[in-house]
């Protein structure tokens, strides 16, 4: 019996010229279809659960408003337009296609359900617009042109009375870039590599909040990806070479280690604007600001493939293997009424499937569901970890105080795991 097809895997590609979204058959090399139209800022293509893809659209000459695209693996035309309060630079979904999380041009940030397209909170976020976000479990990292990093926590985001017992509506707020944020990536949910433009890398614990290392470059880096099979990094430069970078963590160092750029990918194009890594860390697909595309092979170190995309700059890349799921047909756009009465536009239309299989992997909306179930288990109550006096007996609720015992002790174990793996770039 002949062995099953495998499935078709494609690289994507995306411009802020208005020259569609290409995607190339990794396996034969041939164009497979290209989306149009689309112009989309960097960061801003997001593979929905590989069921269809998002793109948040650059602004267009004298315009004022900017628009999400979305569109089916198997036409190439728009399926449905959305229009969000301020253009959104920054795009992602998590990995079961639960969310959608948009960081606009005047700082702010918008989550949208994907199955009812409720927009299910909107905040402030930065004092200026959002470059990048990285999402891990329920842990947000959003980057800005003002410099600064900031982690969310989404239940606290999500959940009222956590708002208003926190100190702060963010977990931790970073500063020690000097420039612009222009990428972020989590390596398993308790480290966070962001590049700016001052040339340099930063390595955050997203456990304990703080720096651990800061990495120098000779150029600015546009762009980062994560090697998942081990503690490297690459590094996107604007003098088109792709930077082989080492975490070596070590948490008793707070300096700068330039040591740690193990080699570069150079394929002598130009400014490397996109990075992204295939899941199991052996492929490397990188954008150039000259309109190239090239696969690399992590192992060897070479280029198996090389693209043309368009005459202007590449501004993201994704590796998906499509879900040829059968959604059913999009709704069109209408409005919707705010709190204050006020008609606004619903920004997300489109309604996950019935008969689609849960894809494994990121837990986030998992989590996010099971506390969604449980404000309606508790009569409506805005909390997971609820510790107010049991209404029967007048005691603590247990079980809340249970969960969050174990959840605290789970992930602090988690972190110091991790930590502890990572080689030290000090040691011999």
């Amino acid at each position: 019996m002949a062995p099953p097809p495998q499935p078709k895997q494609l690289v994507l590609a995306a411009s802020s010229a208005d020259a569609g979204v290409a995607a190339w058959d990794l396996r034969t090399g041939a164009e497979d279809i290209r989306f149009r139209p689309c112009a989309s800022r960097p960061r801003s293509l997001a593979s929905v659960a590989d069921r269809f893809l998002a793109s948040a659209q650059a602004l267009p000459a004298g315009g004022n408003s900017g628009t999400i695209h979305f569109y089916y693996w198997d036409k190439p035309q728009v399926a449905v337009k959305s229009f969000p309060a301020e253009p959104i630079r920054a795009l992602i979904a998590d990995q079961e296609g639960s969310y959608l999380i948009g960081g606009g041009s005047n700082g702010n940030m918008f989550l949208w359900e994907v199955s009812s397209g409720e927009l299910l909170r909107t905040w402030h976020a930065h004092y200026r617009a959002v470059r990048c976000l990285a999402l891990y479990d329920y842990l947000l990292v959003s980057g800005s042109e003002d410099g600064s990093i900031k982690v969310w926590d989404l239940i606290t985001v999500l959940d009222e009375q956590s708002r208003l017992e926190a100190q702060t509506p963010y977990m931790y707020s970073f500063s020690q870039h000097a420039l612009p944020v222009t990428d972020i990536a989590c390596f398993l949910g308790a480290i966070a590599v962001s590049s700016s433009e001052d040339r340099t890398c930063k390595i955050w614990s997203l456990s304990e909040g703080r720096m651990l290392r800061s990495i120098s470059f000779p150029t600015s880096i546009g762009s980062v990806a994560l090697d998942p099979r081990s503690h490297i990094f690459y590094a996107g430069g604007r003098d088109g070479k792709i930077y082989v970078t080492a975490m070596g963590v070590d948490l008793s160092f707070h300096g700068s280690d330039e040591s740690s750029i193990l080699g570069t990918l150079d394929d002598h194009s130009k400014a490397v604007t996109s990075l992204a890594s295939s899941t199991d860390g052996l492929l490397l697909v990188s954008g150039f600001e000259d309109g190239n595309v090239r696969v690399w092979d992590t192992r060897c170190q070479q280029v198996t493939r090389k693209f043309k995309h368009s005459q202007g700059p590449v501004t993201n890349v994704l590796i998906v293997t499509p879900q040829r799921v059968n959604l059913p047909p999009l709704q069109p756009l209408r409005k919707v009424c705010s709190a204050n009465g006020e008609a606004e536009w619903r920004a997300v239309v489109l309604p996950r499937p019935e008969n689609d299989v849960p894809i494994p992997g990121n837990k986030t909306s998992i989590f996010m569901e099971r506390y969604l179930d449980e404000l309606q288990k508790h009569g409506g109550s805005s909390r997971l970890f609820d510790f107010e006096l049991n209404a029967q007996n007048g005691t603590p609720n247990q079980q809340g105080t249970e969960w969050r015992d174990r959840y605290l002790e789970l992930q602090d174990l988690f972190v110091h795991e991790v930590l502890h793996q990572m080689p030290s770039s000090r040691n011999p």
